[in-house]
């Protein structure tokens, strides 16, 4: 294990929904800097990030019905197709997590099955967003597993970094790449299809036990922070 095999599991955040051009500019050039997987930006600063990316092997990723999964499928494709001419080369795509606590399996299949088909026709990679905060039992993300593994989608995700649920003082708090939920996403997924885990994943520590319980990709904002310590633990 070496530092640059940690940055190539990274996928930097830049969603956060205040960030300026300048903010954003800076995450790329980052992200550049420590050569990690993708940067992953909202839709809009996609032509942006192609640009500055061009002769980088950093691959630009964009996210599609972020961050609730409302938009109809027909929207999530057109946003992919788009985003995809702008020059994204992967994709994170929030399911429709009403739908799957309705459990209308039929929708959520042919929700995923939109934005996967546009995927397969340009050659761009899909990691499915699940939000496990919102999901309750068990039962829901091991369906979305098995559906994921059906249509041979590329990652399963565990949450977007936005998903806020209340405790019970009231308090709002957001729940990201929890250790039961990975090894649980990595047991019931097809062994082709790879789990990425997103949020509170701060240092290298954090990376290192995500990555032990399965993780292939790591979504995270703290990447400085993490490379560093990689650096300085491991070396270059």
């Amino acid at each position: 294990m070496n530092a640059r095999q940690i940055a190539e599991m990274i996928d930097h955040a830049l969603l956060h929904p205040t960030l300026t051009e300048a903010q954003l500019i800076s995450g790329i050039e980052l992200a550049k800097k420590y050569q990690v997987a993708s940067v992953c930006i909202k839709p809009y600063a996609v032509p942006l990030a192609a640009k500055l990316l061009q002769d980088s092997p950093v691959k630009v990723c964009t996210v599609i019905g972020f961050p609730h999964g409302n938009h109809s499928s027909e929207v999530k494709a057109y946003e992919t197709a788009v985003a995809i001419k702008e020059g994204a080369e992967e994709i994170d795509m929030v399911v429709n997590v009403g739908k799957v606590l309705d459990e209308h399996w039929g929708y959520v299949k042919t929700d995923i099955a939109a934005v996967q088909k546009v995927c397969q026709e340009e050659g761009a990679i899909l990691k499915v967003i699940f939000e496990n905060a919102f999901l309750p039992k068990d039962y829901h993300k091991i369906r979305l597993c098995e559906i994921c593994s059906d249509l041979k989608v590329d990652y399963v995700k565990t949450s977007t970094g936005f998903g806020y649920v209340k405790d019970g003082e009231g308090k709002i708090s957001s729940i990201g790449a929890l250790d039961a939920d990975l090894k649980l996403m990595r047991k019931h997924s097809a062994t082709e299809v790879k789990i990425k885990a997103s949020g509170g994943i701060r240092n290298l520590e954090d990376a290192l036990r995500v990555r032990d319980l399965g993780a292939d990709r790591i979504g995270a904002s703290g990447t400085e922070k993490i490379v560093e310590e990689a650096i300085s633990k491991f070396g270059d």
